[in-house]
């Protein structure tokens, strides 16, 4: 029997009780990642949130309306150190994807897989659409890789029972508590995982519920904030929902998105994964990952959430497939079939890297919030220097004497963004937008009588009812440009609001974010601060 089995399944395939890690294998991968990634961050312009986030750095607080305070954070210090850079901005959320990419490894690792299962699982998540979504600066650049190292020291404590690793894990959500505010969600989905399939003797380690304290402490603050600003978190549920169905299907289009975010390497291994953490004896231990993972994803289907919102969870599924592809008695023809597999793999990470974003002469007109999507992932943001420059010309029109008491608003926070961020060369006064996390920042004060505001082309009517004068001076229309940005966008001169701006703020803050192409009442519910 003994001769039998060493005939039929080579030394590799079996399980390493005690595999070192691949270090010099991963590290190359990191570093070819790294390099790539970075060299590559700039082919892109600024995306409407970066803008924000550079904003919000500008405003630097405890928290925000819809984030914490790290991705605005690591926005200033980028501005500071290069001003204007999009490179420098990105570079952190560079640095946190090369992260999990070491992560999927060590994941890997403690699963006892072999060299090559460690470099499997963290190229893997090297050519995922994941790793190329991660590196626009955005709070899933941290959350993903946050999340994948609670999941990592969650696996190690299964295989070496040491508490202090859950005490980790709960510092670190109460870190990501401060990135992005799912990370309650994924630990709650951990733990019924835990609860349904084990192992339930973490469940009666004090280490757990210590861990459980320090999210909880994290949450305090937070909670604070939203008490005193009428919870606009929880009205951003429908907000985002609604913005899901337009611009994915809603829970329908939600998996059929997985393929691309996974990529194809990490598609098959998502399925392996999945299967070997119940098939595979020295994986079931650790199949409630899986689990977690089928938890969440349920839930924020539910919910009408992003389809990236359980990506911190893929490089543990990545690891427990590479793992038990590794470890089953594969035939000659599935090895065959991995080349290609690999192939189209490397060759979707080359052409992302280095086609995308499209030529502009390639853009078609967008009909619809879909068609936005699909303009925004092939072409990206552009021509933001157009919105600004025709701000610039409306403000031009002002006399000096109504220059002294003017401000800008933006009806959407990203040309708020925009306009902060490139408006230096026009000497534009202070910039303000009632819309979601930048209606927070506070409005313009009352001695301002004078505005220039830019926004949709159809916002005139509501401004004669908060001005005593409404000019349209400028007018941006260009049927292949981006709703909001050149096209459909129209700047008013207005003078002598009808309110105090302390008083009619509260009715021009909104968390909807109007794409000009579709409308859901389901998104309009305005907060009072």
């Amino acid at each position: 029997m003994t001769a039998v089995v060493a005939v039929r399944t080579a030394p590799e395939d079996l399980p390493d009780t005690d595999p070192s890690f691949a270090l010099r294998g991963v590290a190359l991968i990191a570093s070819i990642a790294a390099i790539a990634l970075t060299v590559t961050a700039g082919r892109y312009e600024f995306f409407g949130d970066e803008l924000y986030f550079l904003s919000a750095g500008r405003r630097l607080d405890y928290t925000y309306a819809d984030q914490g305070v790290v991705v605005p954070l690591f926005a200033w210090i980028a501005d500071q150190l290069a001003p204007g850079s999009v490179t420098a901005l990105r570079f952190p959320a560079v640095v946190m994807c090369v992260g999990a990419i070491v992560v999927a490894a060590l994941i890997a690792y403690e699963l006892r897989g072999s060299h090559r299962a460690q470099m499997l699982a963290a190229a893997t998540y090297a050519m995922s659409g994941l790793a190329a979504n991660q590196v626009v600066l955005s709070t899933f650049s941290f959350d993903a890789t946050l999340t994948a190292v609670i999941t990592w020291l969650f696996i190690r404590w299964v295989r070496t029972r040491q508490d202090w690793l859950i005490v980790v894990a709960g510092l670190v959500a109460a870190v990501d508590m401060q990135v992005k505010w799912m990370i309650p969600i994924v630990w709650a989905c951990l733990g019924l995982a835990v609860v349904l399939c084990g192992p339930r003797e973490m469940l009666r380690r004090p280490a757990l519920w210590a861990a459980t304290g320090i999210l909880a402490a994290s949450l305090v603050p937070i909670l604070y904030w939203q008490s005193q600003h009428n919870w606009p978190q929880l009205a951003m549920g429908a907000v985002i929902g609604a913005e899901q169905d337009a611009t994915g299907y809603g829970p329908v289009g939600f998996l059929p998105q997985w393929p691309i975010l996974a990529g194809v390497m990490g598609t098959l291994l998502l399925a392996v994964g999945m299967w070997a953490a119940f098939k595979q004896e020295s994986l079931r231990p650790y199949r409630f990952i899986a689990v977690a993972l089928v938890i969440m994803t349920a839930f924020v289907m539910l919910t009408h959430g992003r389809p990236y919102y359980p990506g911190g969870l893929f490089p543990a599924v990545f690891a427990l497939g590479a793992v038990g592809l590794w470890q089953y008695d594969r035939k000659r023809w599935m090895n065959r079939a991995l080349v290609p597999i690999a192939g189209l793999s490397v060759l979707a990470v080359i052409v992302t890297l280095t086609v995308v974003p499209l030529s502009p002469s390639w853009r078609t007109e967008a009909r619809d919030a879909i068609d936005l999507g699909l303009r925004a992932a092939f072409f990206g943001n552009t021509n933001w220097s157009s919105l600004v420059a025709a701000v610039g010309t409306g403000y031009d029109t002002l006399t000096p004497e109504e220059k002294t008491n003017a401000v800008v608003v933006a009806q959407g926070y990203p040309q708020a963004g925009a306009i902060e961020q490139f408006g230096g060369q026009y000497d534009l006064p202070a910039t303000y937008s009632p819309s979601r996390g930048f209606g927070f920042f506070g409005p313009p004060p009352d001695s301002a009588t004078t505005v220039i505001y830019v926004g949709l082309d159809t916002a005139e009517d509501d401004l004669r009812t908060r001005f005593a004068q409404v000019e349209r001076v400028v007018h941006l229309d260009d049927p292949m440009g981006i709703p909001g940005i050149d096209r459909m966008v129209a700047v008013w001169r207005c003078t002598g609001p009808k309110q105090p701006w302390s008083t009619m703020w509260d009715s021009m803050t909104t968390l909807y974010f109007d794409l000009g192409l579709w409308h859901d009442p389901r998104a309009t519910t305005r907060p009072t601060h």
